[in-house]
């Protein structure tokens, strides 16, 4: 109770919307609503909006608007850096609550195919070399939040522009063909391209949430081939699906060199044509914050590239 008898407004009334700070925080470090909303993954109406809510707050205007450029009011040139500092030591926190002290925890991301077919089997490597970092996996499609402490590094298949984190080229997506050895013997052998109407195309359904890969509609064309049909086949929505599919004798399949290269060194899949291969502009790409990354994620990368580069050797040597 204050002296007047009337109860006393909680502390935490006098905090504003959490998302309208973080709006302000964001607009103010860049100075352009539009940058804010892609690193926010919101409209530039709800960064306006947000921003007016916490004016309403304040009493008062924290930008001067001119057209399309934006300016601190003194208001808001005195809240900006509480609020930047704010924010930093709220991910200081959550890098203690992420990474316990008995070990050096890693989150990673990667699309469920690349996480299956690529990255697992080559996971006992970085733990042998890295033992005291504690690897946390999840195979996902969606664009994650790198930058926000949930996700120290991502790898991601597209052509590398992403807003707000650092993106580099790791392996090439590149396909050929993959079939089981059964289906290169006897009557229907498949020997020459032509072959590929005698037999079934193992397809990947695009996704939403990724670029389009390259599909035996464009291959077929490449070689000229008109009397093969390109749209019938089973569809899979994962590589690693449809790489099994061809695997178990069901078909012919596209798929990245970098997926079944352990698959056609052992023999349980082949590439039955020569000159295969169909390039891509796209590609996989690690992404990781622009500043303050972590020791364990700087090894991580590291490993991965060696063995990237190693795995792109092994195609050049076909």
């Amino acid at each position: 109770m204050s002296k007047t008898g009337k109860k006393s407004a909680p502390l935490d009334s006098r905090i504003p919307p959490l998302n309208a700070l973080k709006a302000f925080e964001a607009a103010a470090r860049r100075l352009n609503i539009t940058r804010a909303a892609e690193e926010l993954s919101v409209t530039p109406g709800a960064i306006s909006q947000q921003i007016r809510i916490l004016e309403e707050h304040a009493g008062a205007p924290l930008f001067h608007r001119e057209g399309r450029q934006i300016a601190l009011t003194d208001l808001g040139a005195e809240l900006y850096p509480l609020l930047h500092d704010g924010f930093d030591y709220l991910k200081r926190a959550g890098d203690l609550l992420y990474r316990p002290d008995r070990r050096h925890a890693l989150a990673v991301s990667a699309p469920p195919s690349f996480a299956a077919k690529w990255l697992a089997p080559r996971m006992a490597r970085f733990a042998a070399a890295h033992p005291e970092v504690e690897l946390w996996m999840s195979a996902d499609m969606r664009l994650v939040d790198v930058g926000g402490g949930r996700v120290d590094v991502a790898v991601r298949y597209g052509r590398g522009d992403y807003s707000g984190v650092r993106s580099e080229r790791l392996l090439s997506a590149d396909v050929i063909p993959v079939c089981s050895p059964a289906l290169t013997i006897g009557p229907d052998a498949l020997k020459r391209p032509a072959d590929l109407a005698r037999h079934v195309l193992i397809h990947l359904r695009p996704s939403e949430l990724e670029e389009p890969r390259p599909d035996w509609a464009e291959w077929l064309q490449t070689r000229g081939l008109d009397d093969v049909d390109a749209a019938s086949g089973p569809r899979f929505d994962q590589t690693a699906l449809a790489i099994e599919a061809a695997a178990h004798g069901q078909g012919v399949a596209l798929a990245p060199y970098a997926f079944v290269a352990d698959d056609l060194a052992s023999g349980r899949l082949v590439s039955p044509f020569a000159d295969g291969a169909l390039a891509t502009d796209l590609a996989y790409h690690v992404l990781t914050r622009r500043s303050g990354v972590s020791e364990p994620a700087r090894a991580f990368v590291r490993w991965m590239k060696a063995e990237a580069q190693a795995a792109e050797h092994r195609v050049d040597d076909l």
